[in-house]
């Protein structure tokens, strides 16, 4: 069968392939370093987990340079991406334009993404170890959303997209 891994057990690669399949928003945590500075990192394994009370899950890599401070720090503020945002997330992701600096703002005390959909503030509440990845629940502190009709920034099959509504 062409395209098709019958494997009962699939390889890194092929795991990899058939997860970017699953579109992702696309978010920017951040939190502040040893110094006080601003530090952040594009993010797309994010959810939220519960309403009451209103909490979230991140899920980073334990080589990520974030996963340190995350584990340092209580408190980190997620932003979520609108569309036209596709630079800010190469930047957090490590393909930083010299002509290109994204603006921060505070949500809560905390670093944010300026003209992000929205800013949510956090304080971990769990810290769940498993496999090369570290589950951050964390329970949302404070709220600011963007007055815009804008949709949000994806990325699926290793490319960004845009969120439509689907007509009919």
């Amino acid at each position: 069968m062409s395209g098709t891994y019958p494997h009962l057990k699939p390889s890194e690669q092929e795991f990899k392939e058939a997860m970017s399949c699953f579109p992702s928003g696309v978010t920017v945590i951040m939190t502040h370093d040893e110094e006080g500075q601003s530090i952040g990192m594009t993010a797309s394994a994010f959810i939220s987990v519960s309403l009451a009370p209103p909490l979230i899950l991140e899920s980073v890599a334990k080589t990520a340079q974030m996963h340190a401070h995350l584990m340092r720090e209580d408190r980190y503020s997620v932003s979520i991406l609108a569309a036209s945002q596709s630079q800010v997330s190469n930047h957090f992701a490590g393909m930083q334009n010299e002509e290109f600096t994204p603006e921060i703002v505070e949500v809560d005390g905390l670093p944010s993404v300026s003209g992000s959909l929205a800013r949510v503030a956090c304080r971990i509440i769990s810290r769940v170890d498993t496999g090369d990845h570290t589950l951050f629940i964390a329970q949302a502190q404070g709220i600011e959303l963007e007055e815009s009709d804008e949709p949000a920034l994806i990325y699926a099959r290793r490319g960004y997209h845009r969120h439509e509504a689907l007509e009919g």
